[in-house]
């Protein structure tokens, strides 16, 4: 993937992020007393389903986001000295 895709994605997932920030404060399920499949409120329903939303959002920051150059620094650091303690 691209450095131009990566950034794009980087901006993708921080509007989910943002979006999911705001969708947390469900106000309009506080006073409803419906339920879902005849047992569970349909707030906690919704924040079941809220958080797999936030778990996928997660994967999706791992992948996209995940500052890689970092760990190669490191590798290489790590490979350095592992050479030297060698010699």
């Amino acid at each position: 993937m691209s450095t131009r895709q990566r950034t794009g994605m980087f901006w993708v997932v921080w509007g989910i992020v943002l979006l999911l920030a705001i969708l947390h404060q469900d106000f309009w399920n506080w006073d409803n007393k419906t339920l879902v499949f005849g047992f569970m409120p349909v707030g906690l329903m919704y924040h079941a389903v809220f958080s797999l939303v936030c778990a996928g959002t997660w994967a999706l920051a791992i992948k996209f986001c995940w500052p890689t150059h970092i760990e190669e620094w490191a590798d290489e650091f790590e490979n350095a000295s592992d050479d030297e303690a060698t010699s």
